[in-house]
C-alpha cells in the first residue's frame, strides 16, 4: 500500500520534471538551429550562393506575351531551358515566340490560354505533359493593375483583378504541381509586388491581390515543409517596385533616382538569379523589404510620417 502511494504521488511529479527538462532541451536545440541558419545566411550573403544550372528545365511562364514575361522567356531560352509561353493574347505570344526562336538556343513553345479558366488550364497541363513533358518550373507572372480610387473600381475591375492575379495561381498550381511531385523536384515562382507588402492608394484591389499571393505562397511553402516534398519543391516570391511594362503610369516619388521604375529586363534577370540561387523572397530594389520590416516595428502613426516623407505612389488614371 505504501509503495502504491509513493508511486501515485511521485510519478506525476517526476513526469512534470522530465517534461520541463525536455522543453528546455528542445528550446536549446531550437536556438542552436536558428543561430546556425542565421550564420549560414550571413555567409551566403557575403560569399554568395553558387547558381544552379537551369538548362534542360521545362519552364512555364504565364503572361509571356509582353513585359517581364517576354524578358523571362528570352533569358531562359538563352540558358538553354525549354520554355512554354502561355498568354491569352495570341499576337503578342507569337511575337515572343519569334524573338525567342531567333536566339537559336533553348526550345520554346507557345500556347494560348486564359489562365482564369480552370478547365482550360487543366487541359493545357494535359497537352503539355503529353507533347513536351512534365513542367519543372512554374512562373506565375500574369497580372493586371487597374489604377483608380476604390470607389471608381467597378465590380468587374475587382473581380478581374482577383481572377488573374490570384485565382489563376490556384489553377496553375492544381495543374502543374502534380508534375513536380511526380519528379520529386520543382520550383514555383510567383510575382507579388511591393504592393503585396505595403498598401498603396489608387491600388486597393491590386494590393489586396498581391497580399493574397504572398499569403498563398507562404502557406503552401509551409504545407510542403510538413510533407514528403520538403526541400524538394522550391518556392520564390518576387516583390518588385514599379516595373516599366505599361501597367505602371504616373509613378511618383520624392527620390525618383533611388525609386525609379524598374526595367523589365533587369527584373527578369533578378528572377532567374533568384531561381538559380533558390532564394525564397526577393525585393527589387533589395532594400525595400528591409525598410518595410523596420517600419513595421514602429507605431503606425510614425510609419505614416515616413510614408508621407517618401511620397511614393501611383496617380489615378481616371
Amino acid at each position: 500500500m505504501a509503495d502504491q502511494v509513493i508511486k501515485t504521488g511521485t510519478t506525476p511529479a517526476l513526469k512534470h520534471i522530465f517534461d520541463i527538462i525536455q522543453d528546455i532541451f528542445d528550446f536549446i536545440v531550437l536556438i542552436c538551429q536558428m543561430t546556425l541558419e542565421v550564420f549560414k545566411a550571413g555567409v551566403e550573403k557575403v560569399v554568395g550562393k553558387t547558381p544552379k544550372d537551369v538548362s534542360g528545365e521545362i519552364v512555364l511562364i504565364t503572361g509571356s506575351g509582353h513585359g517581364i514575361g517576354r524578358e523571362l522567356t528570352m533569358q531562359y531560352v538563352s540558358q538553354y531551358s525549354t520554355v512554354i509561353c502561355v498568354d491569352i493574347n495570341e499576337k503578342n505570344n507569337k511575337e515572343t515566340l519569334k524573338k525567342a526562336k531567333a536566339l537559336n538556343r533553348g526550345v520554346v513553345h507557345s500556347y494560348i490560354c486564359d489562365v482564369t479558366d480552370r478547365e482550360a488550364v487543366l487541359n493545357l497541363a494535359t497537352h503539355i505533359k503529353r507533347d513536351i513533358g512534365p513542367v519543372s518550373v512554374l512562373i506565375n507572372n500574369a497580372g493586371i493593375m487597374p489604377t483608380k480610387p476604390l470607389e471608381k473600381q467597378t465590380p468587374d475591375d475587382i473581380r478581374r483583378t482577383f481572377e488573374i492575379n490570384v485565382f489563376a495561381h490556384f489553377w496553375t498550381l492544381e495543374a502543374f504541381l502534380p508534375h513536380m511531385k511526380e519528379q520529386n523536384r520543382g520550383h514555383i515562382i510567383a510575382l507579388s509586388s511591393m504592393c503585396g507588402v505595403v498598401g498603396i492608394p489608387n491600388l486597393v484591389p491590386y494590393c489586396a491581390s498581391k497580399f493574397a499571393v504572398r499569403g498563398l505562397m507562404e502557406a503552401l511553402y509551409n504545407e510542403m515543409h510538413l510533407g514528403p516534398y520538403k526541400n524538394l519543391i522550391k518556392f520564390t516570391v518576387i516583390y518588385p517596385y514599379a516595373v516599366d511594362t505599361g501597367l505602371c503610369e504616373s509613378v511618383h516619388s520624392r527620390f525618383p533616382s533611388m525609386l525609379a521604375m524598374l526595367d523589365a529586363k533587369y527584373v527578369a534577370e533578378k528572377i532567374i538569379e533568384a531561381h538559380r540561387c533558390e532564394l525564397t523572397n526577393v525585393a527589387l530594389p533589395p532594400c525595400m523589404l528591409h525598410l518595410n520590416n523596420w517600419t513595421r516595428l514602429l507605431p503606425h502613426t510614425a510609419a505614416l510620417h515616413l510614408f508621407d516623407y517618401m511620397n511614393c505612389g501611383i496617380e489615378s488614371k481616371s
